[in-house]
Order: C-alpha cells, then sequence, then structure tokens
C-alpha cells in the first residue's frame, strides 16, 4: 500500500551548496530528512527490489548476459546514484532500449565468447562513466537539448518494435533468429507452424495478468507476483514436463568487485556503442527525473544528473554489469510506493543484496516466456501513441522527421538509429537556423503597427515600401540565404519600390558576416535605384552594425527609430521628387486614419 504523500522540501529552498556540498546531494537534504520518511522510504525500497529485480532478469537476457547480470546493475547502480543524483525519486537500473542496444551490438564484438562478451559491457559501462565525467566537469549537460523530443518519438517507437520481435520467438516457444529487423519477421514467420503451444498459453497467460495488473494495481510489484506463480506451477504441476525453457539456478552471493580484463583499444566500436548508450541513459533519466520532480514541487540539477549517472556506471561497470539508466517505469513505482528521499534505493539494493544471498535457488524453474511478457509489457510504453497523434495534428513535417527516425531504428538498427537520430536532430535544427522566415510587413489597418502579409492579408501594403522582418538572429550561415529571399521579395513586387526596411525587432543577435551582408544588400539597392533603412536592432546587433559603418550609410540606428519612422522620413526625402518624377510614392501613400497605437516598432508578430 502506497504511503500518503508527504511533501518534500524543496533541493533549492535554500542558498546554493558550495564546495563538497555541491556535488553530494545528500548533504544537502540529510539535514532536512523527517524521521516519518523512513518507513516510506524503506516500504518504498522493498517494492522497488520487488519490481526490479524480474525485470532486471528479463532486461539481463535482452542484453544477452546471463539473467543474474540485471540484479547486478539494480543493486550496484542504485547505492552509486544514491550519492551522487540530484532527484529523490529516480530509480537506476537497466532498460529495455539499452540492454537491446548492447545486446545487438556487443554479440558482433564478443564473436561468441561469453567471457568476452560480458568484459565488453562492462567496459561499455565503465566508458559511458568516464563520457559523464568529462560532460559534468566541461558542463556539457545543456546539450542534450540538441536532441529534438520529436526524433526521440520515433526512435523509441522503432526500439520497442525491434525489442518485441527479439521476445516474440520466446512467445511463441520457438527459436527465432535473423540480424536485422525484416529479415527476423521473415525468419519468425517461417517458424510459426512450429509453435509450442502450452508454452504460448503460458506466455498469454502471463501478459494477460500483466496488463491487468498494470491497468489496477499500478505502482505494485504485480511482475514480481506472476514470476511467483510461475514458478510455483512449473514446480508442482505437470507443466514442468513440457519443455518450457527455464532461467536455471543463478549463482548465490554478491557480486565481486572486478575490473574487465580488457582495453578500450581492444575492442572495435566501443566508443560509438558506449557515446549511444550515454544519450540514452542521460536524456531518459533525466526527462523522468524532471516528470516526477514537477509533480513533487522540486528541481533536478541536470548537470549533477551526470555525475550521479556516471557514478551508476562506474559502479555497475566494477560489479558485472552493463550501462543503466533512469527509467521513468521504475521510477514511477518508487515514487508510488511512497519514496521520499534516495535512501529508498539503499533499502532496494540491501534487499537485492539478500535475495542474492539466500534466494537466487528459487528462481531456478523461472520460465523464460515470463520474462519475455515482462519485456513485451514493458516496452510497451516506448511507444507514446497519443504524442505521435498530437505532432500528426500540430505538425506534418515534425511528423514526418520522427517517421524518419522511427524508419532508421528499423532498417539501421538500435545502434545506428541512435546515430542517426543525433545527427538527424542537429541537422533539423541547423536547417531552420539556416532558412530562417523572412516575413513581409503590411500596416495593420487602422493603426500604425505592423504584421505578416502572408498571415494577414487584410494589411495595408505601403506602397514603394518593403518591409522585411528576418524572424530569428542573423549569423553568418543564414544571411545569404536571407538576402536571397529579400532580393525575391524585391522582384516579385508589381510596383516599383523607392526604399526597403530591414526589421531587426525579431533578431537578438547580429555578427560580422551579417553586417557585411547587409552592407552589400544596401550598395545593391543603391545601384537599382533603392535605398536601405535598419530599424529595431537591439542593442548588441546595433554596436555590429555601426563598427561596420552601417550607420553612415543607411541612416540612424537608434533605439527610437521604427517602421513608422523610417517611413515618413522617407516619404518627407522622396515624395516631392517622386510627384515631379511621376513615381508610384505620393505623400497621402502613409496614410492618415490610422493614429492609435504605438509607433516605432513593427508593432505584434503575426498571430
Amino acid at each position: 500500500m502506497a504511503q500518503p504523500r508527504i511533501p518534500v522540501a524543496p533541493i533549492d529552498s535554500h542558498a546554493p551548496a558550495r564546495g563538497w556540498r555541491a556535488i553530494l546531494p545528500p548533504a544537502q537534504w540529510l539535514p532536512d530528512y523527517r524521521p516519518q520518511w523512513l518507513a516510506a522510504d524503506a516500504l518504498a525500497g522493498l517494492t522497488l527490489a520487488a519490481y526490479g529485480i524480474p525485470v532486471s532478469l528479463a532486461y539481463a537476457t535482452l542484453a544477452g548476459l546471463p539473467p543474474q547480470y540485471g540484479i547486478y546493475c539494480y543493486l550496484a547502480g542504485g547505492l552509486a546514484y544514491a550519492l551522487f543524483g540530484s532527484s529523490r525519486q529516480l530509480a537506476i537500473g537497466p532498460t529495455s532500449a539499452i540492454s537491446m542496444l548492447v545486446g545487438v551490438t556487443v554479440a558482433d564484438m564478443a564473436a561468441g565468447d561469453p567471457l568476452r562478451f560480458a568484459a565488453i559491457a562492462a567496459l561499455t559501462a565503465l566508458l559511458v562513466a568516464v563520457m559523464c565525467g568529462f560532460a559534468w566537469l566541461l558542463r556539457l549537460s545543456s546539450l542534450v537539448n540538441f536532441i529534438s523530443e520529436t526524433i526521440l518519438l520515433g526512435f523509441k517507437a522503432g526500439a520497442a518494435l525491434t525489442i518485441a520481435l527479439t521476445q516474440l520467438p520466446k512467445l511463441f516457444g520457438v527459436k527465432g533468429g535473423g540480424e536485422q529487423f525484416y529479415e527476423r519477421i521473415a525468419v519468425l514467420a517461417a517458424q510459426l507452424p512450429d509453435t509450442h503451444v502450452a508454452v504460448l498459453g503460458f506466455g498469454l497467460a502471463a501478459l494477460a495478468l500483466l496488463l491487468l495488473g498494470e491497468k489496477f494495481l499500478p505502482g505494485r510489484p504485480v511482475a514480481l507476483g506472476v514470476v511467483v506463480l510461475s514458478i510455483v506451477l512449473l514446480s508442482v504441476t505437470p507443466l514442468g514436463a513440457l519443455g518450457f525453457q527455464v532461467v536455471g539456478a543463478l549463482p548465490r552471493g554478491l557480486p565481486t568487485l572486478q575490473f574487465p580484463p580488457l582495453h578500450v583499444r581492444d575492442v572495435d566500436g566501443i566508443v560509438p556503442l558506449a557515446f549511444a548508450c550515454l544519450l540514452l541513459s542521460y536524456v531518459e533519466s533525466v526527462s523522468a527525473a524532471r516528470a516526477i520532480a514537477q509533480q513533487r514541487g522540486y528541481e533536478i540539477d541536470a548537470r549533477q544528473e551526470l555525475l550521479g549517472l556516471g557514478a551508476a556506471n562506474l559502479a555497475v561497470g566494477l560489479f558485472h554489469g552493463y550501462p543503466v539508466a533512469g527509467g521513468l517505469s521504475q521510477s514511477s513505482v518508487n515514487d508510488k510506493a511512497g519514496a521520499r528521499t534516495p535512501l529508498a534505493l539503499v533499502f532496494a539494493s540491501a534487499a537485492i543484496g539478500l535475495c542474492l544471498l539466500f534466494l537466487t535457488g528459487l528462481l531456478a524453474n523461472l520460465p523464460n516466456v515470463v520474462l519475455a511478457a515482462i519485456v513485451l509489457v514493458a516496452v510497451k510504453g516506448l511507444v507514446d501513441v497519443q504524442a505521435l497523434r498530437h505532432v500528426w495534428r500540430v505538425s506534418r513535417y515534425e511528423f514526418f522527421v520522427s517517421a524518419v527516425a522511427f524508419a532508421a531504428v528499423l532498417l539501421l538498427g538500435i545502434l545506428k538509429g541512435v546515430i542517426f537520430a543525433v545527427l538527424a536532430s542537429m541537422l533539423l535544427l541547423i536547417t531552420r537556423a539556416a532558412h530562417p522566415h523572412v516575413a513581409i510587413l503590411g500596416r495593420i489597418p487602422g493603426t500604425r503597427r505592423y504584421s505578416d502579409l502572408e498571415r494577414h492579408p487584410e494589411n495595408e501594403a505601403v506602397p514603394g515600401v518593403l518591409i522585411f522582418r528576418v524572424e530569428s538572429s542573423l549569423f553568418y550561415f543564414n544571411c545569404d540565404n536571407v538576402r536571397a529571399a529579400v532580393w525575391r521579395k524585391i522582384r516579385a513586387s508589381a510596383a516599383p519600390l523607392g526604399l526597403v526596411i530591414c526589421d531587426l525587432s525579431s533578431s537578438p543577435a547580429v555578427d560580422l558576416a551579417s553586417a557585411r551582408m547587409l552592407a552589400t544588400l544596401h550598395a545593391d539597392l543603391v545601384k537599382a535605384g533603392m535605398r536601405l533603412r535598419i530599424v529595431a536592432a537591439h542593442a548588441g546587433a546595433r554596436d555590429i552594425l555601426r563598427a561596420e559603418g552601417l550607420e553612415q550609410q543607411v541612416g540612424a540606428l537608434g533605439r527610437r527609430v521604427g517602421v513608422d519612422e523610417a517611413i515618413d522620413a522617407f516619404l518627407h526625402d522622396v515624395a516631392p521628387r517622386g510627384a515631379s518624377a511621376g513615381t508610384a510614392v505620393t505623400p497621402d501613400a502613409r496614410g492618415t486614419s490610422g493614429t492609435s497605437g504605438t509607433s516605432g516598432t513593427s508593432g505584434t508578430p503575426a498571430a
């Protein structure tokens, strides 16, 4: 039974910690610890252990390792994270995506040697810890924000299908096989006539119990109950003689401290694997930690999470584990069971340690099909159908990006899919930044404010004047695209132009290359019989533009100069000559009906 929630003191309720206290969160929350929390943390730890043992067994087999290695991950990783992590409810252990990533990647590196397989997996965890340490030292925690959530939606869905396909042969009681996603489908389809009916029925029953427990008993160790029931059934009924594949007896005792007998240079491809594990681990952990922290009314330290994850992976790498992360499912179990502080992880590790010392023999008759059912239910949460529908409604382009990531995982595999997702996120960011929207502005009727003519066709164009607004900062990699867009708008103008106004109100920064681009644009406009005015530039942008001599060329750049003032000055200077020369610019083109509202800016952004 989950305990009633007791509000926790926000982590940032005191002055920021300094010195050793800043990197050791227990020194920050222990002084505020309340005695009544001890029972809640203890119960949450026991509940987490009951949830984590069967799940970690399943994930270890998914990773291609002996089942007990998953338990070692929960045991060592949770203790280390409790010392250095900033989240009070995040639970650390193996996850489905990382387990699958390790399983399919290390299999090629190990060449069929189980000892080498385990050593490479542990070495990968140590390498993840080293990367986390460097990222913490260099304050790189914000870099994860460059990975698009849209990309991750597609990646997770693809990973879920890939993982599920590896477990379906166990559910049907067949051997399975194949390297790639579609090859595995073909192999499984060919083996379906050999389905082991008893195994399939047992697995479907386990799936049904797990799904019902997830719906009606959230936060309870339902998986443990299914595991116990399956062991009893195979031990005391004739089912045990029907050819079920079982886990077998696990080695009794705690894992020993051992450095992997390999070096990074001895294993080709381990660095990309560790980097992919780091990305998955950090993104999943921070997302889960933030989600729970928001519900509990405190904030996590994203940089400190690098240290917490690094410590957890260091511990599992030294105690026969493989890379770990903070998953939302196990963290939700920990939170709903009443965890108040990371002390719950210490209780969970203690309970797991006792099980390793005294209860491993009870798992000998655990059928593999039950572990497959646990994995299938767990990866179901990776497919966020509601989020995908929302993306489809909001932006078809973003949905297409997500679909590309989804296809990449299915076609290229988990590891290459992770790398592709990162590259795609970066490419998407660069593409958007390199091609900013250039809005052509018109006067909002009845006002002296201006907004996008394309979005608001009812706006009034100013005869003889083209007003454009770049809706991003101007940098060396996008300024040429901006200039090309402006010239396209100029050439498309039906009426002759005498003035082009560059509204920089939506451009927080301008670099040297962009300032020179504006100078070149001004020179080209002068040759074509037009002039350029720059208005609403931010302070830093004005400094760059003035340093490049733009103020002498195009006119004053002061913060009081807006679109309206530039048009007034143009009409005042040019209208008399325009009238005598018969141009399209007339004194009343400025308009007199709109005198309300503010002047000197482009107005509110387009809705």
